[in-house]
């Protein structure tokens, strides 16, 4: 039996708004000229958890397609964003918690990375951030939340799952459905009318619920 956590990236692994704000700068040569102004207003309003908006990556989206952004100019928006990740322009960090709770895990857990995003810059931060080997597979441009399931169903076929993410609808919804454990992190954690099995504002305010569950899927049972 080999146990499975399988993390989200943006707003779960890797936290902060460089990339949403290079994606927002890119759309927003095509945007009305308070554009920038109402994308920040609306990421201050998701950081509080009182936006309808699932992330900065939709508040970035949708109100650029109200200024009559076209579909081509967003997705070239959101390509270039993705090859500064990580750099000046498009800053991140690790999530609180984060190395603690990777280096507090066994080993006999296995983690895995499934993201929507392309992979653009993200095996680089891993290596940077010195846990690029705790992972055992990176899945990119997942295609959340059916993109997710097929990833659930082969870890589920090795042992128990928990999936970690910040939107529950792409990162936990489909491992709920499949009898997997969840954990919401993130700016709708507290808010959130769903029912995630943890659920913490931070990474490191749900790191105990995350080692106590690991300990018990290694601990034999009579």
């Amino acid at each position: 039996m080999t146990p499975s956590i399988i993390f989200d990236f943006d707003g779960t692994l890797a936290v902060g708004d460089g990339p949403v704000l290079a994606y927002a700068r890119y759309a927003a040569e095509a945007a009305a000229d308070d554009y920038l102004e109402r994308v920040q207003v609306e990421l201050d309003k998701h950081a509080a958890g009182a936006s309808e908006l699932r992330d900065g990556y939709d508040v970035v989206g949708t109100l650029a397609r109200t200024d009559g952004v076209d579909e081509q100019t967003l997705n070239a928006a959101y390509a270039h964003s993705r090859t500064r990740l990580g750099t000046a322009d498009a800053p991140v960090s690790p999530a609180p918690g984060l190395l603690d709770l990777l280096a507090a895990l066994d080993p006999g857990i296995r983690i895995i990375l499934a993201t929507n995003a392309p992979d653009q810059g993200i095996r680089e931060l891993l290596a940077a951030w010195g846990i690029a080997d705790r992972f055992a597979a990176l899945h990119f441009t997942v295609g959340k939340p059916a993109g997710l399931e097929p990833i659930l169903r082969t870890a589920l076929a090795d042992g128990p799952v928990l999936s970690i993410g910040d939107i529950f609808a792409f990162d936990l919804a489909p491992a709920r459905a499949l009898g997997a454990a969840t954990a919401l992190v993130g700016a709708t954690a507290e808010t959130s009318p769903e029912s995630p099995t943890m659920r913490g504002t931070t990474l490191e305010d749900v790191a105990p619920a995350i080692r106590t569950w690991a300990t018990s899927v290694l601990t034999p049972t009579a």
